[in-house]
């Protein structure tokens, strides 16, 4: 027997923590990540700005992360803090990822002493275990895990959870990836089991074909570069950025030959990656290239390098990243620049945005959720209506276009959480929906319902 412990991503998208609880006691925690926004654990008690671990840790052996997003990983400090000492299982990539992505979080969120930080990543390295896909791992006598590809971002899993007397299967999605997620993989579901933990960031809705999202990024492309204007894209770090700029490298190589607008040409765009992160992670990907899909894979084959094209500048330090603030905001280099944070709550993004966002010549373009209370959310819900936000206590009228493209969210959407569902062989008894806003939940909800009427679904 067992029991799951929901202790973040129920009151919204963030805050990722789960714990399977076996009869005895012991446990594994499935993910322990930041809360953001207004978003907080079940019992109120544990939110963004209050990120102590509350539950006890004594008898939980393993933590497994399904990916490295800071929702899914950012409480690891406070966990180790409250004095977990167990392995911190993932897959191969995510374990070299791991810690470049927590080393940028302890900068933000505790200090800037590279001794204690180098120390802290010291005991990752060493609590890290890295396991293969589809292979199994026990971690107790009545408990194995195994990993498959979620497709969400390199290295991302969903887990398979084997519980013993009697023998039961637990799946904890993690976030799922959407099939044609450049450079990866679909996630394939499992032929069977018991109870599914499943997300619900998208379960209210559908995602656009990726030949039309790509059709519309190309649009807005050529706006920015007949405009002489900005395209502000806020993007994770890791995931995001370099689907974007796979796309990006495919729009400009298929219409070089054409003129992006009366008089400018495609090679006059510059794509401006302005995040230390992300420039690590990016080469991160490169060297993980075997990762990739089959399609990314035949390009590098073809010759072309679709995360390190010719029209690609990266920035690494404050004073480069504030001269191009300057430089895009008087004169008129048309330019598109991605950077953190994803929803616009801290970060060189916000920098950006501040000096761009009251004039009409350029434009901000979100590709990911947007969590409530976010400026994100904010400048996505009132700029459209030419309304204002407040970033860094600065009221700012927002006069910049604003787009919204959800067929490149790296989540899978209604249709894809259903097939999940539906095509496993054995359908599971119970459906537990985490990871989404309550209209999100309650939809999904709905329709597992219809389609499986046998099935429990809970909204816990």
């Amino acid at each position: 027997m067992f029991e799951i412990l929901h202790h973040g991503a129920t009151t919204g998208v963030t805050g990722s923590c789960h714990q399977l609880k076996l009869s005895d006691g012991q446990s594994i925690l499935v993910d322990c990540g930041l809360f953001q926004g207004a978003e907080s654990s079940q019992d109120g008690g544990a939110h963004a700005n209050k990120l102590d671990i509350t539950f006890p840790v004594d008898k939980i052996r393993a933590l497994v992360i399904t990916h490295v997003h800071i929702d899914h990983i950012g409480r690891i400090p406070y966990l180790l803090a409250a004095g977990f000492k167990g392995h911190l299982l993932c897959s191969e990539a995510s374990a070299i990822l791991l810690p470049l992505m927590l080393e940028d979080a302890l900068k933000i969120g505790f200090t800037q002493n590279q001794t204690l930080i180098n120390r802290f990543l010291a005991q990752i390295r060493q609590q890290t275990l890295p396991l293969a896909y589809k292979q199994w791992h026990r971690i107790l006598p009545e408990l194995r895990v195994k990993l498959h590809p979620a497709g969400h971002i390199l290295g991302s899993a969903y887990v398979e959870c084997e519980v013993k007397h009697p023998t039961e299967r637990v799946i904890f999605s993690g976030d799922l990836g959407a099939p044609y997620t450049p450079l990866l993989p679909a996630p394939q579901p499992p032929r069977s089991a018991d109870v599914v933990v499943l997300e619900s960031t998208y379960g209210d809705r559908i995602h656009e074909p990726r030949k039309n999202r790509r059709l519309r990024l190309k649009t807005l492309c050529e706006r920015v570069l007949a405009n002489k204007g900005t395209l502000l894209i806020p993007a994770f770090s890791i995931g995001r950025t370099q689907e974007l700029l796979y796309e990006l490298e495919e729009i400009i190589h298929s219409n070089q030959q054409q003129p992006a607008a009366p008089g400018v040409a495609w090679k006059q765009l510059r794509i401006i990656v302005d995040s230390p992160l992300a420039a690590n992670f990016t080469a991160a990907y490169t060297q993980l290239k075997a990762h990739w899909d089959k399609e990314a894979r035949r390009k590098i084959t073809a010759g072309r390098h679709p995360l390190t094209f010719e029209q690609l500048t990266t920035i690494d330090d404050h004073a480069a990243h504030l001269g191009h603030i300057k430089e895009l905001t008087r004169t008129a280099h048309p330019a598109i620049v991605i950077a953190a944070s994803g929803m616009c709550s801290g970060g060189r993004i916000a920098n950006y945005l501040k000096a761009m966002l009251n004039d009409p010549r350029h434009d901000v373009l979100f590709v990911g959720y947007q969590a409530a209370g976010t400026p994100g959310r904010a400048i996505q819900t009132y700029g459209p209506k030419g309304g204002y936000v407040d970033l860094d206590n600065e009221r700012i009228t927002i006069r910049a276009g604003i787009h919204t493209l959800g067929g490149y969210s790296a989540h899978a959407d209604q249709k894809n959480l259903l097939d999940f569902i539906g095509r496993m062989l054995i359908k599971p008894r119970q459906v537990r929906l985490v990871h989404g806003d309550e209209p999100a939940k309650q939809s999904l909800a709905t329709l597992l319902r219809e389609k499986h009427p046998a099935m429990e679904v809970l909204v816990p």
